[in-house]
Order: structure tokens, then C-alpha cells, then sequence
């Protein structure tokens, strides 16, 4: 690799335990649902891959690559959903359950019951300065719902996202088929959660959080959801 592409206000070199790491944002094209992820790996990270590297992907990219995606045409906002997405507090990172459309995503995969008891917890809980509740009570992925805002771009406005299915199995997919060791993520500018990574990685899921834990492939309109990672050693021999 001739040289390594930071996003505007990123850093290229991260320090992890005591050791430097370069990070490359690859620009993609606008993936678009049911597009074969083996294949955008092998067009945008297979020429530039090596022996060492782990490669950082967006949990967007897998889940629209799967057509893990809702329409905001085909979901029915109840009372419930409404009602409930008026507590959520906003955060820099987006709004989340905030937005009623995701709060019935939410409803719908985990169940109105469960989703009240999420939200009482949670209520008791915020006064203390704990955070997260609703999500770790709540589960079955949702605080990786993404879509339904402009932030970055219009076609996600009426689109909601999924988490990902089965993330370990899709990166040792990609690790047997085109050798590249991976991790799939849920990244913004306030925390970082790997959904999945190949086995045998030689980090642990601290060091791998640690490794993009400024989310180098950024919050916007950069489309560059795919970072790969390589000890500073390595890229200075590149």
C-alpha cells in the first residue's frame, strides 16, 4: 500500500498497548441491498491485504448485503411505539429508539412486554447515571436498528437497518474464502461493539475496540465502511 487515508478529523495511527497501528479507510461504491459482501472484499481489500492485517467492516454493509432491510412503508407505528420513542434521550450519535419507526422495529422483535420492562429499568436506572439499560434489558440486536435519517444519505430516510445475522459465520467465511482476517462492527463516535470477528484472531475484543475506538471510518457521507488495520511496522514496509 503506497499510503494509508484518514477521514477528515480522523487519525491514521492509533497507539494499543504500547504498539502503533495504521488504519486505511477504503472508500466504497453505495452498497446497495443483496450485494454479495465476498465480492465487494475481494474488489476493495484483497489487492491491498496482508499477512497481519485485520479488516474493520460496517455492520450496515453486512446487514444490507443480507437485505436485512425494512421499509418505512410496510411498518405500522402504534400508540405504544409513539408514545414510548418520546423518552429516549438524544445523543451525538443519533437518536435511535428516539425515532418511533425504530422503537416499533423494536416492539415488534423483542415484544411489547419486554420492551415496557427495558423502558422501566431504564427510568429508574438514568437518575444514576447508569446508561444503556433499555438496550441490555431489550436485546435481540436493538441497539443496532440504524436508518430513517438524512444524515448521511436520502435513500436511508425511508430505510431501516438491521443488525447483522450470524457475524462470526459470515467472518470466517470470508477468512476461508479469501484469506483475510476481519471483524464486524457497530461503530459510532461514542462506542464501539464487534458484533463478530474470524476465529484465531490474535487480539482480544478489548484490543479490537481499542483498535477503532474513534471510529476512523467516520459518522457521515464518508462511505468508507471498510478500515484495514496494520501494524505500524508492517506499513512502514509497505
Amino acid at each position: 500500500m503506497e499510503s494509508f487515508y484518514a477521514n477528515p478529523e480522523k487519525r491514521v495511527d492509533i497507539e494499543v498497548n504500547g504498539k502503533r497501528y495504521c488504519r486505511h479507510s477504503i472508500r466504497t461504491h453505495f452498497i446497495t441491498p443483496k450485494e454479495d459482501y465476498i465480492e465487494i472484499v475481494k474488489q476493495y481489500v484483497a489487492p491491498l491485504y496482508q499477512l497481519g492485517d485485520v479488516l474493520s467492516i460496517s455492520e450496515k454493509v453486512i446487514a444490507l448485503c443480507q437485505n436485512r432491510v425494512l421499509d418505512m412503508h410496510d411498518i405500522k407505528v402504534s400508540w405504544w411505539a409513539r408514545f414510548l420513542s418520546r423518552f429516549v434521550k438524544m445523543t451525538p450519535a443519533g437518536e435511535s429508539v428516539g425515532n418511533p419507526y425504530k422503537m416499533q422495529i423494536a416492539i415488534d422483535s423483542a415484544g411489547l412486554p419486554r420492551i415496557l420492562l427495558a423502558a422501566a429499568v431504564a427510568a429508574v436506572t438514568r437518575p444514576f447515571g447508569i446508561k444503556g439499560m433499555f438496550y441490555r434489558v431489550a436485546g435481540h440486536g436493538i441497539a443496532g436498528i440504524d436508518g430513517f435519517c438524512t444524515d448521511a444519505f436520502e435513500w436511508y430516510l425511508t430505510k431501516g437497518i438491521l443488525v447483522p445475522d450470524k457475524p462470526h459465520e459470515v467472518c470466517n467465511e470470508i477468512k476461508t474464502k479469501l484469506g483475510i482476517n476481519c471483524m464486524i462492527v457497530d461503530a459510532n463516535d461514542l462506542d464501539v461493539e464487534i458484533l463478530g470477528h474470524s476465529k484465531d484472531l490474535p487480539y482480544s475484543i478489548q484490543d479490537l475496540k481499542a483498535l477503532i475506538r474513534d471510529n476512523p471510518a467516520g459518522q457521515g457521507s464518508e462511505q468508507t465502511p471498510l478500515v484495514l488495520i496494520r501494524p505500524a511496522t508492517q506499513s512502514a514496509s509497505a
